[in-house]
């Protein structure tokens, strides 16, 4: 389902590369809830202490 949400973008921002925009993910309320309903479930028991933001475009 959360597919459904991620726009594809090919050969950007250089030929062979698949670009994966996650901003209409970002934008659509349902589909925001259920990527952090996602995230919960697939977290729920943890104790989680630190959380590390990693982005890789520079």
């Amino acid at each position: 389902m959360l597919e459904s949400y991620i726009r594809s973008i090919p050969d950007y921002p250089k030929k062979g590369i698949m670009f994966r925009d996650i901003t209409t993910l970002l934008s659509d309320a349902r589909g925001f809830r259920c990527a952090v309903d996602g995230l919960v479930q697939f977290h729920a028991g943890v104790r989680i202490d630190q959380v590390a933001g990693i982005e890789a475009r520079g």
